[in-house]
């Protein structure tokens, strides 16, 4: 993540301009003007770090001049009580960006956090976690990021990356085999296949689409399985079933196309997600990870008396 490019820092400014408007008005009344103050954010529970660097552009976009100083970088640990950054500035710049970037630096190290439960639980098998684009609008790279850090990996970015052909694409080509036909039509690099499927760009294919773009199919039951298969299906999604239909279903893909890609999909839990993956997956996609994470608890101390 470049974290000085354009679109950062105009997203930061509209978060910004959102909450402060034409001026703090309680730091005004209160804070004189050239006031520095020293404050630490702070951890309340266990948490994994995302945002780190978004907040501290979050302050200089306030203070050009502030002195940001991390104790922990993104992706890794923090205990309840410890201390992630220092962050030293004129008093009303550390004022006017505390909330904005306690919500961005909570938000995403909530997503990181929720992703890492995932992540460990199933630990051991081959199965990796993936995130879906249920994500918050215009929040989607930060919350893939945040993903990452969390040790998950990411699904298409958007759809502009990759086909994904669901219930909703085949009714409108009038059936499953034409719309893969159409697919594979549309496609100058059509056939997929493994190597095709890492999901790797983050952004618009460039005219011509000079990299693969994955063709991926989600199949309900088995006979959507069967007709997948036979279509030529190499990427498979299998969404809301139960762990033992999954396992059912990933073995007979197996058995039909062993180089298939499997993933899981609907009404994953930290409570079922381990049983998912021993029905041998490659990948588990959770929605849950960006949609419902909750906002890890931070906090923003400032020290006192404010240095003049």
């Amino acid at each position: 993540m470049n974290w000085d490019e354009a679109e950062i820092q105009f997203f930061v400014q509209a978060a910004l301009d959102e909450d402060i408007g034409a001026g703090d008005l309680t730091a005004r009344a209160i804070v004189p003007a050239d006031a520095r103050a020293r404050a630490n954010i702070l951890a309340r529970r266990a948490l994994v770090v995302a945002g780190i660097p978004l907040a501290e552009r979050v302050f200089r976009a306030l203070d050009p001049a502030a002195r940001f100083e991390p104790l922990v970088a993104d992706g890794g640990t923090a205990a309840s009580e410890a201390v992630l950054a220092h962050v030293e500035c004129r008093a009303r710049a550390l004022l006017g960006g505390e909330r904005t970037a306690l919500n961005l630096l909570a938000h995403l190290s909530g997503v990181a956090t929720l992703t890492r439960e995932f992540v460990r639980a199933v630990a051991g098998t081959k199965t990796k976690i993936r995130d879906t684009r249920k994500t918050t609008p215009l929040l989607r790279r930060l919350e893939k990021y945040a993903v990452r850090m969390g040790g998950g990996e990411n699904h298409r970015m958007g759809l502009y990356d990759a086909i994904l052909i669901k219930e909703n694409h085949i009714a409108a080509a009038g059936g499953l085999r034409e719309a893969v036909r159409r697919a594979r039509a549309f496609l100058p690099c059509p056939g997929g296949g493994p190597e095709t499927t890492a999901y790797e760009s983050f952004a618009p294919p460039a005219p011509g689409w000079e990299e693969p773009v994955p063709i991926q199919i989600e199949v309900r039951n088995e006979p959507e399985l069967r007709e997948a298969l036979a279509a030529g299906a190499e990427c498979l999604l299998l969404d809301n079933t139960t762990p033992a239909e999954a396992a059912r279903l990933v073995a007979l893909a197996r058995a039909t196309r062993p180089q298939c890609v499997l993933e899981v999909s609907g009404g994953i839990t930290l409570g079922n997600v381990r049983a998912f993956a021993a029905a041998g997956a490659d990948y588990i996609s959770v929605g849950a990870l960006t949609h419902s994470a909750p906002a890890a608890d931070l906090s923003l101390l400032v020290e006192s008396p404010p240095r003049l």
